[in-house]
Formats: C-alpha cells, sequence, structure tokens
C-alpha cells in the first residue's frame, strides 16, 4: 500500500461554559475601519458589561491590530483565520457599530454550530444597523440561523432582557405580526395591469446590465440567474474596466453640457479647491463623463435597467459614481446622444440604474418602473439604507440614507438638489452627491430578497413628511451630512418589528401623488410579482 502524506487536521478548541465569544466584521477599507474604531470599541464596552450583568464572560476572538489602528476582521481570509480558533459549538456573538463586509465572516458563520447573535448599536453616527441588516440578509440567503438584538447602549430593559433570553434560550425572537402573506387579489383594473406586465416581462424578457457584480459585501445582493431568468430578466455582465474606458472617450464639451443644463435647473454645487478634502469641477466632469459613458454602453446592449458597483473598484480609479446614478434614475435628466450624434438615448424616461449592484434594487426597480409608468406616475426609484430613526413629535421617523444619489424629483426638482463631495474616507478622489431632502408625500416601499433559495418580496406604505430644517440638520450631522436624506413614518410597523423582519441593508421607495393611488400602485406590484412566481408579503397597513 502507498503510503501519502495526509494534511493535517486543525482541531478546533472546546467551548468553555459561561463563555460567550465575539467577532467584529469590519470594512474593507483601511481608512473606514481606524476611522470608526472608537466607535465599535465603545458597543463592545457596553455589550460586555451587559454580558458580564448576566452572569458570563466575553471572549473577544481576535485583538487590536496596533499596526492597523482597529480590531475588525478586514477581509475574508482573516475570517477565515479568526473562526479557526473559535469552538465551534460556542454562544458567537457578531458586535457592529459601522457597515461591514459580510464575506469577512459568512465563511465562519456558515460552519459554526454554535447560536449565533448579531448585535448592534441604534445609532446613526456610522452605520452599524446597515451592517446588521445587511448581515443578516446574508445569512438568510445562506440559510443560517441567527438572532439579533439593537440597542442605544445594552442599558435598557428590552435589550438586557433579550440578551439574558439569548444568553440561556440560544434564540431571542421578536414581534413580526405585523408580515403577512399576500391574500387572493380581488379583481381590480391595477390586479390585471400587474399580470399583464408580468406575462409581458416573462414573454418578451428584458436585459439588466451590472457593473462587476458583487459589490460592498452584500452577498445578500447577488441574485443567481437560475432565480431571476424564470422572471424573463437576463443578466449582461460588464466590466468597471469598460465604463472608464468609454468614459475616455467621451469629449469635454459633452461633458460640459451636462454641466451647463443642470446649472442652468438650478441645481446648487458646493465646490472648493483641495481635490483631497473638496469638490471640485474637475471631480464633476469626471461624473458626467461617467454618465454619458453608461448610457452609450447601455443603448450597445439594449439594457433595460444597469447598475453601477459603486464604492470599491471605481474609487481608486475615478471619483465616485453617484451624480451619475441619480441623473439616470430620473425621467428630466441631461440629454445624451448616441456617438455619432444621431440619437438621443432613452429620450424622456429614466434608465433604471440600482445601486451597489443590489439585485434585490434591480428587480423591483425594472417591476416598478412599468407600473408607474403604465399608470402614467413619475416612475423614478431609489434605495436607501435603513439607517437609523428617533421619535419626533409623538411618531418614530427613519432616517433613510442612501450614499450619495437620488433622483432630483425625489426632492421636487434640481433647484432642491444640491452636490457635495463624497466623504474622503471612502472616496480619495471625491466626487459629487446628488443630494437634498426628500419631499412630503406618499410612498410604497418594497424588498426583494432571497430566503429558502426562492425569491420573496415585502410591500409596505409610508409617508415622507417635512420635519423643521433645525431638526433635519441635526438628523443629518448624526449621520452623514453629504448624503440625501428622507424622513419616512412606516405605516403599521413600529421600529422593532421593522428591524425584526427586515432582510436587508437597502429598501427601494417610489412616490405617488396621493394615498389612493399609492395603494393602487402597491396592488399592482403585488400582482405583478405574484404572477412572475414571487412570494408577496404586505407588511403594516396595507389596502389590500
Amino acid at each position: 500500500m502507498t503510503a501519502y502524506r495526509l494534511p493535517e487536521v486543525h482541531e478546533r478548541p472546546t467551548a468553555l461554559p459561561g463563555v460567550v465569544y465575539t467577532v467584529a466584521s469590519g470594512d474593507l477599507r483601511p481608512s473606514a475601519n481606524v476611522t470608526c474604531w472608537p466607535v465599535q470599541a465603545r458597543l463592545e464596552a457596553d455589550l460586555e458589561a451587559a454580558v458580564r450583568s448576566c452572569g458570563w464572560r466575553v471572549q473577544r476572538a481576535h485583538p487590536f491590530d496596533e499596526a492597523e489602528g482597529h480590531g475588525f476582521i478586514d477581509s475574508q481570509r482573516a475570517g477565515i483565520e479568526v473562526f479557526k480558533t473559535l469552538p465551534a459549538d460556542a454562544p458567537l456573538i457578531v458586535v457592529e457599530a459601522v457597515w461591514q463586509y459580510s464575506h469577512h465572516v459568512l465563511a465562519g458563520l456558515r460552519s459554526h454550530r454554535g447560536p449565533i447573535l448579531v448585535v448592534a448599536n441604534w445609532a446613526g453616527e456610522f452605520p452599524g444597523l446597515v451592517g446588521l441588516l445587511g448581515l443578516s440578509g446574508s445569512m438568510t440567503k445562506a440559510g443560517v440561523d441567527y438572532s439579533l438584538l439593537w440597542s442605544q447602549d445594552f442599558t435598557d430593559e428590552w435589550a438586557r432582557e433579550g440578551l439574558k433570553t439569548w444568553l440561556s434560550d440560544g434564540r431571542v425572537t421578536h414581534d413580526t405580526s405585523h408580515v403577512r402573506d399576500m391574500p387572493p387579489l380581488p379583481d381590480s383594473a391595477e390586479r390585471d395591469l400587474g399580470t399583464a406586465l408580468a406575462r409581458q416581462l416573462a414573454q418578451d424578457k428584458a436585459v439588466v446590465g451590472v457593473f462587476d457584480e458583487g459589490c460592498m459585501g452584500m452577498y445578500n445582493a447577488i441574485f443567481d440567474d437560475e432565480l431571476i431568468n424564470p422572471l424573463g430578466i437576463y443578466k449582461e455582465r460588464l466590466s468597471q474596466s469598460a465604463l472608464v474606458a468609454e468614459m475616455a472617450r467621451v469629449s469635454e464639451d459633452e461633458a460640459q453640457a451636462v454641466y451647463t443644463w443642470l446649472k442652468d435647473r438650478r441645481m446648487t454645487f458646493h465646490l472648493g479647491t483641495d481635490e483631497a478634502t473638496e469638490l471640485t469641477e474637475e471631480q464633476l466632469l469626471s461624473q458626467f463623463k461617467m454618465y454619458i459613458a453608461a448610457l452609450r454602453i447601455s443603448d450597445d446592449f439594449g439594457l433595460d435597467a444597469v447598475g453601477i458597483q459603486y464604492q470599491q473598484g471605481l474609487k481608486d480609479t475615478v471619483p465616485a459614481s453617484d451624480l451619475a446614478e441619480g441623473l439616470l434614475n430620473n425621467v428630466e435628466r441631461p440629454p445624451v446622444r448616441s456617438r455619432d450624434g444621431a440619437r438621443e438615448l432613452y429620450a424622456g424616461v429614466p434608465l433604471p440604474h440600482f445601486n451597489e449592484v443590489d439585485w434585490g434594487v434591480a428587480v423591483d426597480s425594472l417591476i416598478t418602473n412599468r407600473i408607474w409608468t403604465a399608470m402614467g406616475l413619475d416612475p423614478a426609484t431609489t434605495l436607501h439604507d435603513i439607517r437609523w430613526g428617533e421619535e419626533y413629535d409623538g411618531q418614530f421617523v427613519w432616517v433613510f440614507e442612501i450614499s450619495g444619489s437620488v433622483p432630483a424629483s425625489h426632492h421636487g426638482g434640481y433647484d432642491k438638489s444640491y452636490s457635495m463631495r463624497q466623504p474622503p474616507m471612502y472616496f480619495p478622489l471625491g466626487g459629487g452627491t446628488l443630494s437634498g431632502v426628500s419631499k412630503p408625500g406618499q410612498i410604497v416601499w418594497s424588498r426583494v430578497f432571497v430566503m429558502d433559495g426562492e425569491l420573496h418580496a415585502d410591500l409596505g406604505r409610508a409617508t415622507v413628511v417635512e420635519l423643521p430644517e433645525q431638526e433635519t440638520q441635526r438628523r443629518l450631522d448624526a449621520t452623514t451630512p453629504q448624503w440625501p436624506i428622507m424622513h419616512a413614518v412606516l405605516h403599521g410597523i413600529d421600529r422593532d418589528q421593522f428591524m425584526a423582519r427586515h432582510k436587508a441593508n437597502h429598501l427601494n421607495v417610489v412616490y405617488a401623488p396621493d394615498a389612493e393611488t399609492a395603494d393602487k400602485g402597491l396592488v399592482a406590484k403585488a400582482a405583478m410579482l405574484h404572477e412572475l412566481g414571487v412570494h408577496v408579503h404586505l407588511c403594516g397597513d396595507v389596502a389590500i
């Protein structure tokens, strides 16, 4: 018999009684990890105090790195190595005060056999709540069992009781009674419209372009072809290098024409001269070239929607993509002609853009665009991060905030929109946002996600409210003041119900002129999704 040299199999340590392990998934960008570390350290200290009050001891699974200046797991490889040192059956808490890249820890979480709890601080300063929801959405897609908790500092009774329950039972559950499966829809023009549009999409098909799939660790945002092809949606996989190459072919005069168009409509640009910290005209002109290039490439491939990966990859090559993304999603936007000048591209309509190449937004935006267009409504859509929120004047008002780009019609027009330089810790080459305060009105919100290997969609209603300017500024200062903000009150869903159920860091929104029209649009959307085979769930007070 031949003797082979067998590989050494790593033996995992044994779990110690009364010990809970913690890990912290971080960003891929060193600057973000260093900047955010003090807030993370404060959350971990608060959580440790709460765990000790329950009679348990905390063992952090990876140390603070003096050389790097932070204590985050900052790559997939680093996460795999950390999980080798963890007892596979130990209770584990993933602690998040920041945005995190889920794939840093997902490999370890997939094989972990002990109970898993994900916690975040209820704060707007850095997007810990967004990180928690991104990771929980990724774990839902991966089929990993988990529990969730959130708290300002883990001294409140609700969080302490939840933590105590999880430590004793390995699970904590929350009220999700606001969610129900869609019932049979009664006869209506909206149901017929949604059904007809679904059959048209399935038969005629749509091509959706994606520039470098997979962004910012969002495993939850990647939908396999096998899930979306039955809907009639097919991917055109594109490279962001092609986008940069096409930008180089756009003339200065063409970029300047976009700039002039926006200034003529009184959009405000907060300009400076320091490229490292301020927004400059050179950065803007690069972004306008990207806008033109994206439309030309989309025309080349006959795309029905397009997604640019956003931060990673492009951030070290050109200024941020946000301004281009927001322009694409608006009906009224700077005209762009084909390379030979013979045709205006996508004239008079938005080209739906799904930010951060989130396929939950791609499917949603494409469907919403077709329904709202057929109903004669403004089809401009955008995603938002579920960033944070607080009570105001007796009601809970969410801060929905996307990292840079919202269609101008959501603010009430270009004259109510402005552009500020993206934060340097995220964007070394700068670039402007398309920002503003979302106008008051009625919206339909939604999220398409993967659960149990199938597509699901949550649909709900909300009212965008107007807050005093001072309160708006306070909320911007408490989060990211450069980014567009929406003040939203969800219908029939409280704070903790929404956090317990939502399966993504993003949600999609679209305006309607009044509540009755919003309700009709939601019916049509539910009918279209259902006809396409998506499992539809209604959340909160929905008029169906």
